[in-house]
């Protein structure tokens, strides 16, 4: 496995969660330190970077409004970016196209929200025949109620999103374990 035939895709490490009703910064400076991590070390790997944005048309995801830009935590210099308008960053956005024209095989998968986005375009990419890593650390999501009125927290989520993506759609790593491969090809 070397860099060329592997892309790291960050999913919506947007401002536009900030002003979501349910943002909670409780979990960001681990989420933020593992995702500069992960963005760092594909850098230095010589890894293309992709970064999705979602857009929508919720007042803080629509494109005028200021807010579709990176977290202003995270420094990143993606070699491509897309928008998307639906979970899976695959969908009409021309990410597959592009992954094909590069000859990228495998995936890295990190983001905003750990069980939705993330989670999707995880499943999708697996389905069209990419290997995927999903770092989970390099995840974020927030509490979630259910309709019986039980909050799952963020780690709740997690587990749940690790146990159905592990050995089916993706592997499942630490940000260091996503790089070894690269770092071993060197």
């Amino acid at each position: 496995m070397s860099a060329h035939n592997t892309a790291l895709i960050v999913v919506d490490v947007q401002e536009s969660f900030r002003h979501a009703p349910y943002w909670d910064a409780s979990e960001l400076p681990a989420y933020l330190s593992r995702q500069q991590a992960l963005i760092d070390g594909a850098k230095a790997a010589g890894m293309p970077i992709v970064q999705i944005f979602h857009v929508d048309t919720d007042a803080a995801f629509r494109l005028e409004s200021g807010l579709i830009r990176a977290l202003d935590e995270i420094s990143i210099d993606p070699e491509v970016t897309f928008h998307k308008g639906v979970h899976s960053a695959l969908v009409d956005t021309g990410l597959e196209a592009w992954l094909r024209e590069k000859s990228i095989s495998r995936v890295v998968v990190s983001g905003i929200r750990t069980e939705q986005c993330c989670e999707t375009t995880t499943r999708h990419a697996s389905d069209l025949g990419f290997a995927v890593d999903f770092v989970t650390e390099a995840t974020l999501t927030f509490p979630m109620t259910h309709a019986s009125g039980r909050v799952f927290t963020a780690d709740d989520i997690r587990m749940r999103t690790e146990l159905v993506l592990a050995n089916r759609f993706a592997r499942i790593v630490t940000v260091e374990q996503a790089l070894a491969p690269l770092s071993a090809a060197a």
